[in-house]
Order: structure tokens, then C-alpha cells, then sequence
């Protein structure tokens, strides 16, 4: 059975104790410790490195989105809070799950089962390193009639269409069906980036980069597609490109 390390980061004493008890009917969770503000929060975080984060946004001097961007590695996050106007930005953070307070044990086991499913994808995913794609492999897409064989680095840009995505390469963006994490889960992520949750880049093909509104980037691509960046993405894209 997979063990997942978790850690709480809430400030009210009465909402720990109440998300205890929701992980203690769930043998895959090992709760590693918790903490009452961000800074501690910060500091647990960095010296546990837990799979999972329960986070509450609302807490005194700093929130959780703060937190979030302090950190170099951020764990899988489900935020626990008692207000739904967070949620929508909760998800330019890359949140995975957003639960409302008073949190009920159906709810919870839900969300659990779904943070299990995630991480046993992927530890079957790294498993299979013959999957891997390398930049200079030429993988052979097909949308209607047309047919192509295109190389990798080759691929500017991958864009979620409903249940397709869009590939663009030269003057080219056929469909192909198959979603944005099965793409990603195979792609070299050294080159390739995950904008925000829509799309993918290639940062070879980056033209420029411009700031943008609430801490955000925008990417001008060379074939001169514009992309937004969530905020927490820009965070990460500046830390990884920075010298």
C-alpha cells in the first residue's frame, strides 16, 4: 500500500484537530507535523519535504497563497478553507483539490482517494523510463486525412481543446486525443513548461517575456501565439531560467 507524508498548515487549533481526525481513517496518510502560521508552515515544509499539504488560505500576517510561492518544491495541495471565493484562484496555484469547511468524512475520503490515484499514476509513470520522450525523437501525429512525422523540439506548443490538444509546429496545430498530463508525463521537462493549465511550451521557442498583471508572465512565442502564465507558474518559470 502507497504511504503518503502529509503536514497541516492552519491556524485555528479546533480545524487541526477536526482534519486529525478525518486523516486518522486513512492508514495511507502519515501526518508529519502541522503548523499554525505560513513562516512555520514554511519551515516545516522545508525540513519534512511531505508528498501532501492540507493548507488553509485564510491565516493572520501571510496566507496560503504566500506560502505557496516561498516554496521551491510545493507538495500536492488540498486547501482547507471556509470560504468557495478562493477557489478559482486556488487553482492558478496548481491546488488539487479544494475543500470547504466543515469538511465531512465522505468529502475528505473522496479527495484522499483521488491524491492516491494521482501518485500511484505517477510512481507507475516513472517506472517506465523507456516512455520517455527525448527532444530529438520524431513521434508521427495524425488529425483527419493529414498525417505528419514531427520531431520534438520541433513543437512549440501544446494547448487543451475540450478532450483534444493542440499541437502547433511550423504553420501546423492539429488535434490529437490525448490529454495535457499524458502529454507532459512524457515530455523532456527540461524544455518543455507547464504554463498554467491550459498549456505546455517549449522554451526554445520562447520570443519574449514581459511582466504582466498580479505577479504574472507573458510569453510572446516565436510563431507569435500569447501566453499567460498563472502566478504561481511565473514564480517557478523565473526560479528555474534564472542564472
Amino acid at each position: 500500500m502507497i504511504t503518503l507524508k502529509a503536514v497541516i498548515v492552519e491556524d485555528s487549533r479546533l480545524a487541526r484537530n477536526e482534519l486529525k481526525e478525518l486523516i486518522k481513517a486513512h492508514k495511507e496518510i502519515e501526518l508529519l507535523g502541522e503548523a499554525e502560521n505560513v513562516d512555520e508552515g514554511f519551515k516545516l515544509i522545508t525540513n519534512t519535504k511531505p508528498d501532501l499539504l492540507f493548507l488553509d488560505i485564510n491565516m493572520p500576517e501571510k496566507d496560503g497563497f504566500e506560502l505557496l510561492e516561498m516554496l521551491d518544491d510545493v507538495p500536492l495541495t488540498v486547501f482547507t478553507t471556509a470560504f468557495d471565493e478562493y477557489a478559482i484562484k486556488s487553482f492558478e496555484y496548481n491546488a488539487f483539490d479544494y475543500l470547504l469547511k466543515p469538511i465531512n468524512q465522505k468529502r475528505f475520503s473522496k479527495s484522499i482517494e483521488k491524491v492516491v490515484e494521482k501518485f500511484s499514476n505517477s510512481i507507475a509513470t516513472k517506472s517506465k523510463n523507456e516512455d520517455a520522450l527525448s527532444i530529438d525523437k520524431q513521434i508521427f501525429i495524425k488529425d483527419g486525412e493529414k498525417c505528419w512525422l514531427v520531431k520534438i523540439h520541433d513543437i512549440s506548443l501544446f494547448e487543451i481543446v475540450g478532450n483534444y490538444t493542440r499541437v502547433f509546429f511550423e504553420s501546423n496545430k492539429p488535434l490529437i486525443y490525448k490529454s495535457l498530463a499524458q502529454i507532459e508525463e512524457r515530455l523532456p521537462n527540461d524544455v518543455f513548461f507547464r504554463a498554467n493549465r491550459q498549456q505546455i511550451i517549449n522554451i526554445n521557442h520562447v520570443k519574449k517575456v514581459v511582466s504582466w498583471f498580479n505577479g504574472k508572465l507573458k510569453i510572446e512565442m516565436n510563431s507569435g501565439e500569447e501566453i499567460e502564465i498563472s502566478r504561481r507558474q511565473s514564480y517557478i518559470f523565473k526560479e528555474q531560467l534564472s542564472f
